[in-house]
């Protein structure tokens, strides 16, 4: 029988991380950085989980805790700023909000 150890958690932050990271820089659509931002926060949670766990300490859940809270927070905040930078360019391409800039 295979045990999960601290290890795939990480190999498992890694993957998360590099998708989330990839997406921040590959892609153009701010929908799809948006959600990018949340895989590199989730990617962060496991991380604190699984040494909280490993170490029987809950001070890594309590900080998972208040990541999801500033995710949350980061997302109404993020989508807000899109549904106003659509509605002001009917579109959401990363390259038209460089035109913001004053």
């Amino acid at each position: 029988m295979l045990a999960v150890t601290t290890q795939h958690y990480l190999i498992l932050s890694f993957l998360l991380f590099a998708i989330g990271l990839s997406g921040i820089l590959l892609r153009k659509n701010m929908i799809t950085v948006l959600m990018s931002i949340e895989l590199v926060l989730n990617s962060v949670n496991i991380n604190l989980i699984a040494f909280s766990y490993q170490w029987s300490n809950l001070t890594g859940q309590i900080f998972s805790i208040f990541t999801i809270t500033v995710a949350a927070g980061e997302a109404a905040v993020g989508l807000g700023i899109l549904i106003a930078f659509f509605r002001l360019r009917d579109t959401t391409s990363l390259e038209r909000a460089s035109e913001l800039k004053g």
